[in-house]
């Protein structure tokens, strides 16, 4: 698939959902890499005004989720997330963050992927680790 159309894909997919509600927009894609942007502000907070880490794993298991939908075959196959895990790095109160998923082992049932979630510095603010089971419909 042409990556601007997955891209496109992905954006038109998210309508009516919990990405649309956080504001999460995918932005770009490649070979083995699908990226996603979010912003934080009082939507996505924790009381103390800092980036909520379930948002941070909500962003994350998104664009990871998403980018193994991109690897399958959706008339025949779809995903299901099975395990998450973040390590949370850097606090956050207001800007944008962007997550990158990338394959780390694609297998006939099971994609494992890398998530890096950045703030607008490039600074690392969550690394996360998504495991998705592939079905047959």
């Amino acid at each position: 698939m042409e990556y601007q159309k997955l891209v496109d894909l992905c954006n038109q997919m998210s309508k009516n959902t919990l990405m649309e509600t956080l504001q999460i927009t995918y932005t770009a894609a490649g070979e083995g890499w699908l990226q996603a942007t979010m912003p934080v502000n009082s939507r996505v907070h924790q009381p103390m005004g800092l980036l909520h880490g379930g948002a941070m794993v909500a962003l994350a298991e998104s664009v990871g989720s998403a980018a193994s939908v991109s690897r399958i075959n959706p008339k025949e196959q779809e995903v299901r997330g099975i395990e998450i895990a973040a390590n949370h790095l850097k606090s956050v109160r207001e800007g944008l963050v962007t997550a990158t998923a990338k394959i780390i082992h694609q297998g006939k049932s099971l994609h494992l992927w890398e998530i890096r979630i950045e703030n607008e510095k490039g600074e690392l603010v969550s690394l996360c680790k998504l495991t998705n089971m592939i079905l047959t419909k």
